[in-house]
């Protein structure tokens, strides 16, 4: 693990990265465990093993779980109309394009919406952040941002039928509220109840609580002149959490997570989901359509993204799905994503094998960090 640690030291003394934490584990055991640079640069305080990350759209996968749950009691159905859980899923529109006149041509969707197709983003919503012709929607509609957790954001058309494309969106943002709909519980009380405390992630919450906040890792923006810190609100006014983003968490409490799913949904004495329900999760869900490359609308917070380029990809119950075995040790039929703050994670399996990486840098997918993933990734692969 030397290498690891030399690997992972090198970026960030060279400020390749401002600081990283990254943690693995293999048939359940903790194989490795590095943390390195700083949390804001130049001289904030160093990284460690329990520093706090915003894991923006790792969230995802949190809310596929609790909706999971919720599936196997009953109380949601992956293929009956999401409508009927959310009377605002009905009659949604499809933005066909703008006219002369710059509005937008929208006409009414011809299919349901279900809980599957929003799990798998085929169910038509999008992000302004690689969508163009959303982000002048939003412009022209004057609706805020997802990320400023206003229920008025979420109020954004469709751009295509339901069910005839893979598109990353707004999706698990509906799941969210399907799931506070049915339980009676908001998203922050819903995952600490059923997820967090039985799994002892004591230190992820949407809410930076005061034992979390000296913790927190400061995001950087890689700038012409190098990473610059940026100030974000730690606090924001929400009028609903996101279940597509806007948790916080540490590198080893998502990795307690990822082991749950790679121990078929238990954790130890505790069972959080069915064994045959974590195996529906991890398989592909969106059949003979394939995920997209993701291009950019917005590069200050995005590069364009095409993760594995060459190896046809899928979407599971909601992860990222390689259907071959990628350069770096991971089999195929692996899953993975990400957070826009560049943090990544990665479940394989076949190799019984799972890791974390989790560095604070805008733009998302970038060059650096990736590449840090791809050899820490290699490296533990060299290892089993």
């Amino acid at each position: 693990m030397n290498q690891i640690d030399q690997i992972l030291h090198q970026a960030a003394r060279t400020e390749a990265v401002p600081g990283v934490v990254a943690v693995a584990v293999n048939a359940g055991q903790v194989i490795y465990e590095g943390a390195f640079g700083r949390r804001v640069l130049p001289d904030g305080p160093p990284m460690t093993l329990d520093t706090v990350f915003r894991i923006a759209s790792m969230t995802k996968a949190v809310t596929a779980v609790a909706a999971m749950q919720l599936v196997e009691q009953g109380r949601l159905s992956l293929d009956a109309p999401a409508a009927n859980v959310l009377s605002e899923l009905a009659s949604r529109q499809v933005l066909e394009g703008f006219d002369s006149t710059g509005r937008p041509i929208l006409r009414p969707a011809r299919s349901p919406i279900t809980l599957r197709q929003l799990l798998t983003h085929t169910a038509g919503f999008g992000y302004d952040t690689w969508n163009a012709d959303l982000q002048r929607y939003y412009r022209e509609a004057g609706l805020p941002a997802v990320r400023t957790g206003l229920l008025a954001a979420l109020d954004a058309p469709l751009t295509f039928e339901p069910g005839t494309r893979w598109q990353y969106g707004i999706n698990i943002d509906w799941v969210g509220r399907m799931i506070e709909a049915v339980s009676g519980e908001d998203l922050e009380a819903y995952f600490q109840r059923h997820i967090f405390a039985p799994l002892g992630m004591a230190s992820t919450s949407y809410l930076v609580r005061p034992d979390m906040e000296p913790r927190l890792a400061t995001v950087h923006a890689r700038t012409d002149q190098g990473l610059q810190p940026l100030q974000l609100d730690s606090r924001p006014p929400r009028e609903f959490y996101p279940g597509g983003g806007g948790l916080y968490s540490t590198a080893g409490d998502y990795l307690t997570f990822l082991r749950m799913l790679l121990s078929h949904g238990t954790a130890g004495e505790r069972v959080v989901l069915q064994k045959h329900t974590v195996a529906t999760m991890l398989q592909n869900h969106i059949g003979k359509l394939s995920v997209e490359p993701m291009q950019s609308a917005v590069p200050t917070s995005s590069n364009d993204v095409e993760l594995f380029p060459g190896i046809p990809k899928k979407w599971g119950l909601s992860f990222l799905i390689n259907t071959e075995p990628v350069p770096n040790g991971r089999a195929a039929n692996s899953v993975a994503w990400a957070g826009l703050y560049n943090t990544y994670y990665w479940l394989d399996p076949s190799r019984k094998v799972a890791g974390v990486l989790m560095a604070q840098v805008l733009p998302f997918a970038d060059g650096a960090v990736l590449d840090l993933l791809a050899r820490f990734e290699d490296r533990i692969y060299g290892t089993i």
